[in-house]
């Protein structure tokens, strides 16, 4: 909990903003429009630095439909650092940054951070096997935290989806959340994220009710939250990652909306200043 609070600041429930960069050369989505994909992505990060929020979280979730990490190839990888470093450069130094890239792309996003001096990343696949849209996905973090160790990014922080949303389970479907969550800290999570069943999906309060208070790690919620539901988790979690509120109707794959952005930080300041009083 000390490299997240030393990281994230103590400020309570910390707003991670999603930037879903456009397809990426090599994609079946690509548009041929590289150079508007980085100016987009400059608009998102300078949207998200007025409006302050705590933290930013870049992800490739156009490029569907998604492959393993094995067939990734090394133009998403390239792509990925120089938004990543256009992103960086434009918010503010106090302000943390991270990289996801999908699907379980893990080892990638961390050399990403590396180059582009980014604090955190959000990984799949930490502990335990199950099946995803994409394939099977199985537990990586030996391989993760060694290889962290081995490029000298000790200091980016690995925030982990535990039972991840568009997945079958039923192959763990013998061990809790809470079981779940505690083998990540054994291995060494630096966070832990929950997530509705897909995206935009509200995680279950059920879910939240098994983690909070019972981990030693940052409990982070990675879907679903809006400023109709963000009192739900405001005193459970540490943070929330928000995608689909942001864009326009709520949908995921629209461009970001500057009037859902500012409605949720009037949310949650009033929140936390209720919390002061």
């Amino acid at each position: 909990m000390q490299r997240f609070l030393r990281i994230f600041g103590e400020q309570k429930c910390k707003i991670i903003g999603m930037i879903h960069v456009d397809a990426l050369p090599g994609t079946p989505k690509y548009a041929g429009n590289w150079q508007q994909i980085i100016e987009k992505a400059k608009f998102e990060a300078d949207l998200y630095k007025r409006h302050k929020l705590d933290a930013v979280l870049i992800e490739n979730m156009h490029d569907i439909p998604y492959v393993q990490d094995r067939l990734l190839g090394a133009e998403i990888v390239a792509c990925m650092t120089i938004l990543s470093q256009t992103v960086r450069r434009i918010l503010p130094k106090e302000t943390p940054c991270g990289v996801q890239v999908l699907a379980c792309g893990n080892r990638q996003a961390l050399a990403i951070a590396k180059a582009s001096q980014l604090q955190f990343i959000r990984a799949e696949g930490f502990v335990y096997g199950h099946v995803a849209d994409e394939g099977y996905t199985d537990a990586c973090a030996g391989d993760l935290l060694r290889y962290r160790r081995q490029i000298d990014a000790d200091d980016v922080l690995i925030f982990t989806d535990l039972k991840k949303k568009h997945s079958s389970h039923a192959i763990t479907a013998d061990v809790s959340l809470l079981e779940t969550a505690h083998a990540a800290e054994f291995f060494l999570t630096d966070g832990i994220i929950i997530t509705g069943t897909a995206t935009g999906h509200a995680t279950s309060a059920q879910d939240v009710q098994q983690l909070a208070g019972k981990l030693k790690v940052p409990l982070i919620i990675g879907s679903g939250v809006t400023k109709e539901n963000i009192k739900d988790y405001f005193d459970a979690a540490q943070a929330v990652i928000i995608g689909s509120h942001f864009k326009e109707k709520g949908n995921w794959a629209k461009d970001i909306c500057e009037d859902a952005v500012e409605q949720f930080t009037r949310e949650i300041c009033e929140l936390r200043l209720r919390l002061k009083g």
